[in-house]
């Protein structure tokens, strides 16, 4: 079950405009259930700005008193004030630093599950439109970024900005004429800190799309090893791969450049102050006022000070791209789920189908200035047909004929642009997704196995089966022909994708599959493609006595495999061109009769 997201205020189409701290306020949402661990860290951060503040407080009594002997306690308190001060300040930076990593990592963890189970909960429209090397980024580099700006960065931020906080109050209490004129420079930091972090954004975004793109070159090019080897496409992989990484690698060192160049510059800003108060101390007025131990002690916090703005400004790129990195983990975030606005319940369906002048378009582009959206051409046009329940339809056409598309349209990975698809008279966008896909199983040419064993495989779609229930389909589907020459049997891995196992054998896997879920509707799609003659002989006879009970549609382009269907349906462009049985269909002299002829000649 996925995770209702933490929706924000702002629409989609405008969270690029919204503010740092709009995106801030909405990352700190998650860590609502973490807030004792947050406040202790809080507590601990501030703590130990305290402690620090407090120690140099005590520089001008050390110059004043102590060293000019006025005060002999004073020097012989000192080591002892020095000792424990260290040890409160040691406990404070502990607290501050794992208490803020429990509850960064904590929502880490929460925001990936979300984004995780959010994606799995996309339309399949949605995935045919994105990379899986981008979405993969997004769960992986983007949410690591994120970890940066709720734990690293934001521990040095209130633990630094306390820091001058608690200098400048030094300063003022101390000599405020000396520190009015350290405060004059603020607006030029605060200038050059703004645009800065507006550089830090944007670079920040760019380098997440690199990382997207590296992923997805990494993940195409591994996926498609075979292929690379067999037609020599090594350099040019090679190649491709390094214009990705160095455009990787430039977009990083403009992140640098701009965090090099910003420190300097604000210190130098800085000293620039520090040498008017060295000339200002020099005026008859000042220097008969502010005593030795004052001055050093001003001289001191106003050096002190542009450690902390260092760390502030670097620390700035590092909050930057976490909250880019929110940009991109929110805008998926706040894209719709699959609709799932039926509300009715099926256990098992009788079995009766029927296509009901259903048109069907894939949508070229979405227009944000109408309601309408862009038109395509058909996929689909004016399918009808019925079929009762246990009968077997095949659909036949060239490829893009929109036999597959069909199918979809059964599970709901897409809704009909027109029209209705019944499932016992009932319109299937009427039921609740979850129980409209548990009426079929679903074999089709492109096999998808687990890296997990044969057995978990066989039983994906029905967890609760017992061994004996998976040892009966691994026979029906001639599994375990292969599977008792296996050291481990059923239990062995398969590795990903079923690497270990032939495409025969990974076909009959997910034949196996479906026979295990034992549902009224079945749907094969080229289900026999990657199968040896005397395999298919086997399957075909397990899929005969499969289909006698469940209403079947299959999708085939060896006519060989379907000539006992009831109803035979030859498709072109989207359209039924023809449809009855094989007899009657080769007796009729058309489009069937052609196909068949080719084939058999």
């Amino acid at each position: 079950m996925a995770l209702s997201s933490t929706k924000s205020a702002l629409p989609s189409s405008d969270l690029s405009n919204a503010t740092t701290w709009q995106n801030f306020k909405r990352l700190v949402s998650y860590a609502k259930p973490y807030k004792i661990g947050m406040i202790a860290a809080i507590f601990g951060m501030l703590g130990y700005a305290a402690i620090d503040i407090y120690f140099l407080s005590k520089l001008k009594p050390l110059v004043d008193e102590g060293l000019a002997g006025e005060n002999t306690d004073f020097m012989k308190w000192a080591p002892v004030f020095i000792v424990a001060a260290f040890i409160i300040r040691g406990i404070a930076h502990f607290v501050a630093n794992y208490c803020l990593a429990w509850v960064g990592n904590n929502v880490v963890s929460d925001l990936r599950q979300k984004l995780f189970e959010h994606i799995m909960s996309m339309p399949v429209a949605f995935h045919d439109q994105q990379s899986t090397g981008s979405l993969i980024s997004k769960i992986t580099f983007d949410t690591e970024q994120v970890l940066n700006s709720v734990s690293k960065s934001i521990l040095v931020m209130v633990r630094e900005s306390a820091f001058v906080l608690g200098l400048l109050g030094l300063m003022f209490y101390y000599s405020w004429q000396l520190s009015l004129i350290f405060l004059l420079i603020t607006p030029v930091i605060a200038a050059i800190v703004s645009v800065v972090s507006k550089r830090f954004r944007k670079v920040s975004k760019n380098i997440q799309g690199a990382m997207g793109e590296v992923t997805t070159a990494v993940e195409q090019t591994f996926n498609g090893h075979k292929v690379v080897l067999t037609f020599g496409g090594q350099q040019r992989e090679f190649s491709r791969f390094a214009k990705i990484n160095k455009n990787n690698r430039q977009q990083r060192m403009k992140m640098q450049a701009t965090k090099a160049a910003s420190v300097p510059i604000i210190q130098v800003i800085a000293s620039f102050a520090l040498a008017f108060v060295f000339y200002a101390i020099t005026s008859d007025t000042l220097s008969d006022a502010i005593s030795a131990g004052t001055f050093v002690s001003v001289i001191t916090y106003m050096t002190m000070l542009l450690r902390p703005l260092k760390m502030l400004t670097n620390v700035n790129s590092e909050f930057q791209q976490g909250m880019a990195a929110c940009v991109s983990i929110f805008s998926i975030l706040d894209h719709e789920k699959e609709k799932d606005n039926g509300d009715m319940k099926i256990e098992r369906a009788s079995g009766a189908l029927s296509f009901k002048h259903v048109d069907f378009s894939y949508a070229k582009s979405d227009t944000t200035s109408s309601d309408t959206t862009q038109e395509a051409k058909l996929a689909l046009s004016d399918l009808t047909f019925d079929l009762a329940p246990g009968e077997t339809v095949a659909l036949v056409g060239r490829s893009g004929s929109g036999k597959s598309t069909a199918s979809s349209l059964l599970l709901r990975f897409y809704d009909a642009t027109s029209g209705e698809i019944l499932i016992d008279d009932i319109n299937i966008e009427e039921f609740e997704l979850k129980d409209l896909r548990k009426q079929f199983s679903y074999v089709s040419q492109q096999v998808v196995l687990f890296n997990d064993t044969l057995a978990n495989n066989i039983a994906y779609g029905k967890p609760e089966a017992t061994e004996a229930e998976i040892i009966a389909a691994a026979k029906s589907a001639h599994v375990m022909e292969f599977a008792e020459n296996m050291e481990q049997g059923l239990e062995t891995n398969i590795g990903e994708n079923g690497a270990l196992l032939s495409g025969g054998q990974r076909q009959r896997v997910a034949i196996a599959r479906a026979l295990l879920c034992d549902t009224p509707f079945l749907i094969l799609d080229e289900a026999t493609s990657a199968l040896d003659t005397e395999s298919e002989r086997h399957i075909q006879d397990a899929l005969q006595t499969l289909q006698q009970n469940r209403t079947s549609i299959v999708i085939a382009h060896r006519l060989s495999t379907i000539e006992s269907a009831d109803k035979i349906i030859v498709m072109d462009q989207g359209k039924i061109v023809e449809q009855g049985s094989h007899q009657s269909l080769l007796a009729k002299q058309g489009a069937y009769a052609q196909l068949h002829n080719f084939q058999f000649e």
